[in-house]
């Protein structure tokens, strides 16, 4: 299932979210080193098994808590995009983006991350105008060709309209890649429509 919301008080909406997936094993993803230590913090005050796992941890650290990821049920992984090359757990039942990803591959790399084993799995996609913005800065700023900077806004505008998508996330989301779906009938907006309003 895939769903996007605007956030509003993400910590809130990140926890409300871990919450109603309790006992079952998940990945936060954050843009920052400091958020994934918050939210680690924040969630194992509240009596669930999170671990941080980002590149500034030592490695004995980072090893220690992706083994735990990996073998035991309900671990909930709170990790920046460091986290989850050559991960294979296939009960994975839910995946966060506390923040926006960088592009539509990496959503599409790191959501697919959830539900390998063929059972239902959820994801949730947190987005603002800020980070919208951040994402953009990034781009402009970074040291890239102008070539590679045009593409990289391209990869970024496919995510932003999958975030705004007036259709079926899966339709969107497999148009970006060339391939057509029907509707799935299980994103947010298969369920539960698109808001309307008038912009005049």
């Amino acid at each position: 299932r895939l769903s996007f919301k605007p956030k509003e008080h993400s910590t809130r909406q990140v926890f409300s979210y871990v919450r109603g997936h309790a006992g079952e094993s998940g990945i936060i993803y954050c843009a920052s080193r400091r958020k994934v230590e918050e939210l680690a913090n924040g969630l194992g005050a509240a009596g669930l098994r999170a671990l941080p796992y980002h590149a500034g941890l030592d490695k004995s650290v980072r090893d220690a808590n992706q083994d735990a990821f990996q073998q035991d049920d309900g671990v909930v992984m709170t990790a920046t995009v460091a986290f989850g090359m050559g991960i294979d757990k296939p009960d994975v039942r839910f995946v966060c983006h506390a923040d926006l990803p960088a592009n539509v591959e990496a959503y599409y790399q790191e959501t697919g991350r959830a539900g390998r084993d063929g059972l239902p799995a959820d994801t949730l996609t947190l987005y603002s105008l800020g980070d919208m913005q951040l994402r953009r800065q990034q781009i402009e700023q970074g040291e890239q060709s102008d070539e590679r900077k045009r593409i990289e806004r391209q990869r970024l505008g496919a995510l932003l309209s999958l975030a705004e998508a007036p259709r079926c996330r899966r339709q969107t989301l497999l148009a970006c890649f060339g391939e057509a779906s029907q509707p799935c009938g299980h994103c947010d907006l298969c369920q539960e429509g698109v808001e309307l309003f008038d912009g005049t």
